[in-house]
């Protein structure tokens, strides 16, 4: 059925169904958010114009994008921005999109410093590997006092970042420096924080095609063993952490003893146990530069 003359409703249950019968898990959510960014229209708005009909250049644009969907661009993709952490950060080809799961990160990070009291201290944070700036951004937002710095290999994924913070008035905070991991930092950082390529190369065509198709190879392939990144900074963050400060990582499934014994050789011994993200994964693992 052509989506040209029908109604915004029809048009809706119209791309729902197409959804379903490609395999989308979640057909409504989708649909409707298409819906929304095609017509420039909110939940509220959709539903009281639900009767209208579609323009010949609605219907267009909406056919193109439900094509996408259906090829297995994610929906954040095509609208080309993601919700983290409450906000809103646009997307780039050079950039993850951001996920729930790593929101695990910034809940560890905020978890320690609020128990040491020293969420109100004027710290000094680094995020390895920044892509869209999402956990360090998000981080900031919730330090008031703090500072930091995003490191990117690609100058693509640093203007990204770059126009996020100014988005959401977090410039004067966050800068933003092109090097591979750390190499042009200079400490010292109160907290690391990073999001590492963790995928072991074999893995990578076996993920679903919404990543293995559009998400940046560069910040997913971790080498052989999926551990690469996390032998580089590791020790890197010994030498950039004051004492005391901690370095909190995102892990892949099955990773956790692995990037511990890392953190370990490299001075950096596991200071809690792994937060478990909202399916009871352990997703971050913390260490901590000693005191002396």
């Amino acid at each position: 059925m052509s989506l040209n003359g029908l109604s915004l409703d029809q048009a809706r249950r119209e791309i729902r169904a197409r959804l379903e019968v490609a395999g989308i898990e979640s057909p409504e959510l989708d649909a409707r958010l298409l819906l929304g960014e095609v017509l420039r229209l909110d939940l509220t708005r959709l539903i009281a114009a639900s009767a209208r009909t579609l323009t010949a250049d609605e219907a267009a644009a909406l056919e193109s994008v439900t094509r996408r969907r259906i090829d297995g661009e994610p929906v954040a993709r095509i609208l080309g921005h993601k919700e983290f952490w409450g906000l809103s950060f646009a997307l780039s080809p050079a950039t993850l999109v951001p996920r729930p799961d790593t929101e695990t990160i910034v809940e560890a990070a905020l978890d320690i410093l609020k128990r040491e009291g020293r969420a109100n201290d004027a710290l000094r944070i680094a995020d390895i590997g920044t892509g869209s700036g999402a956990i360090l951004l998000a981080l900031l937002s919730e330090l008031s006092n703090a500072h930091g710095i995003g490191t990117d290999i690609n100058p693509d994924a640093l203007s990204t970042a770059a126009h996020n913070a100014a988005v959401l008035g977090l410039d004067e905070r966050a800068s933003f420096v092109e090097c591979n991991y750390a190499d042009t930092l200079h400490g010292p950082f109160d907290l690391i924080v990073s999001n590492p390529p963790y995928i072991p190369s074999r893995d990578i065509n076996d993920l679903s095609i919404e990543v293995r198709a559009h998400d940046p190879r560069l910040a997913l392939d971790g080498g052989a063993d999926g551990l690469d990144a996390y032998r580089v900074i590791a020790p890197a963050a010994l030498e950039l952490l004051a004492p005391g400060g901690v370095i909190v990582f995102e892990i892949g499934q099955g990773q956790e003893r692995d990037v511990a014994r890392l953190l370990t050789a490299a001075g950096l011994g596991p200071d809690v146990p792994a937060k478990p993200d909202l399916n009871g994964i352990p997703r971050a693992v913390v260490g901590r530069k000693p005191f002396i």
